[in-house]
């Protein structure tokens, strides 16, 4: 039997990203992923938040994506553009990357990080005890861990066999996804009509001035909205002419499908991330409507929030408890894009009422202050964890600022590259002493004469800030320790 200390079921960019995160301290990871390698047939998530840049900013990664991606304002609400270009960010935008090519690039960082990943098996069974979980795969083997993680999807086996409830909506919608030849040419393009959106469009595309522009030739992406809901079975291509038919009026000679899929506005989380040794994250711990594209976006902060606490845990620098935080700070987050999910279904129907409802609320989103809160949360930039303390930036992510140090100009962002805890005196050195715990917080002495603005927010102010390695603040000095040796202890274990 193969033994490691975390186990992840599925290499998806949340199964990937955590192992990553775990890799980066020092944690013996591996990943069980049916597929063979890292190909994906299909049509996923299209792209990253401004969030999620940052946090592979944070790990020195981001240029990696940025070099194969497009650059656009893609930040919306129920297909309603929301620009973000004048926030405080270093990515006041998103990026136009396929998730087929996301995935891609994040295996080969992982790749870099010796991560071992058993291919072609699938997780079949396991059972936890006090000391850890045995894991029985495919072709016969097991496996043993201090800890196993479901990232397996929105029909997790993981979250089934842990016995975990996944609460939630039915679906209320149902469209065919599928890639194929056809001997038309269809407008490209998003269309509303009076039974849903469709869209057809090319794998090759250009962005010009906040417009899509599609290569001239090559099969033809397809999204159509079914008429009924509830299939039980995958769809085929005779489904897929139904419904372009009953939408469109005509198939345009629909042919020779690469793939075919299908998606609904389900809306489901798991009542807990966390039973025993057994954690979930990503689409195994909640699914919804890919609008407004949240689905990988949340399955990698799910992944960043979790990797340094089950780390911690899992050296024994940290009590077990420490775990318990990423279901009270993830699990809200999750709650929270459901209700946005749900809405955005809502204002895309195309009955009369909703059309002038979307006018209204269209309205409301060119002003400046409901534009700025709306963006933020769906950009991923303005997440806020209560944990419990009044400065504003305690619970928020750290801005990237330039910052002069002894060593140089640096970026707060390139201090977290190995994902360790930070904690950034822009007061007098010496005034903070943490030599309790400088075996893993890295304390830096700083200056900086840039203001501290957060998108949504406005202007803060600190002396000192202690800094998660997952970019959120634990603490706020101004000029004294108090409460600092208290959030030390909660975050990063008893001093050593």
């Amino acid at each position: 039997m193969t033994e490691h200390a975390v186990v992840i079921a599925g290499g998806g960019p949340t199964g990937l990203t955590l192992a990553g995160e775990l890799a980066l301290a020092g944690i013996d990871v591996a990943i069980v992923e049916r597929r063979p390698n890292q190909e994906l047939a299909g049509s996923r998530a299209g792209g990253l938040s401004s969030r999620t840049l940052e946090v592979f900013d944070q790990r020195g990664i981001a240029d990696r994506f940025l070099a194969e991606g497009q650059i656009a304002q893609v930040t919306g609400f129920a297909a309603m553009r929301l620009d973000i270009s004048d926030f405080p960010t270093r990515h006041n935008y998103g990026l136009a990357l396929r998730q087929k090519h996301f995935e891609r690039i994040l295996a080969g960082w992982v790749s870099e990080l010796a991560v071992p990943i058993y291919r072609a098996r699938e997780l079949m069974c396991f059972v936890q005890d006090d000391a850890g979980v045995t894991i029985e795969l495919s072709d016969g083997a097991s496996l043993r861990a201090s800890y196993l993680v479901g990232c397996d999807g929105g029909r997790s086996l993981v979250r089934k066999a842990a016995g975990i409830e996944f609460r939630g909506w039915d679906a209320t919608t149902s469209s065919i996804l599928a890639e194929a030849e056809m001997a038309e040419e269809p407008p490209l393009g998003i269309h509303r009509t009076a039974l849903g959106i469709h869209a057809f469009g090319r794998e090759e595309y250009e962005i010009r001035d906040g417009k899509v522009v599609f290569a001239g030739k090559g099969p033809i992406g397809v999204m159509v909205t079914e008429k009924n809901v509830g299939a039980t079975t995958e769809p085929t291509l005779r489904d897929l002419r139904e419904a372009l038919v009953a939408a469109c009026g005509t198939d345009y000679g629909i042919h020779s499908p690469t793939w075919i899929s299908r998606f609904t506005d389900m809306s489901r989380q798991a009542a807990a991330y966390r039973k025993g040794r057994v954690l979930l994250a990503g689409d195994a711990a909640h699914v919804h409507s890919p609008v407004g594209g949240q689905g990988l976006n949340i399955g990698v902060q799910d992944a960043v929030n979790l990797g340094w606490k089950l780390a911690q845990v899992v050296k024994g620098t940290s009590p077990e408890r420490l775990l318990d935080t990423y279901h009270i700070e993830r699990h809200p987050v999750a709650a929270r894009v459901l209700r946005t999910t749900m809405a955005q279904v809502a204002l895309q129907r195309t009955d009369d009422r909703t059309e002038a409802l979307r006018e209204i609320v269209s309205e409301l989103l060119r002003m400046e202050e409901p534009r700025k809160r709306i963006a933020a949360e769906m950009s991923g930039l303005g997440i806020h964890y209560d944990l419990g303390q009044a400065h504003p930036l305690v619970g928020r992510r750290m801005p990237d600022l330039d910052l002069a140090t002894p060593d140089g100009p640096m970026r707060v962002f390139a201090l977290l590259q190995n994902a360790r805890p930070v904690l950034l005196n822009l007061d007098a050195p010496g005034s903070l002493d943490i030599k309790p715990w400088s075996d893993r917080i890295k304390l830096v002495y700083a200056k900086c004469d840039d203001p501290w603005e957060l998108p949504a927010l406005g202007l803060v102010s600190a002396a000192a800030v202690l800094i998660r390695p997952d970019g959120y603040v634990a603490w706020v000095g101004d000029r004294t320790q108090d409460g600092l040796q208290d959030a030390m202890n909660t975050w990063f274990g008893p001093p050593g």
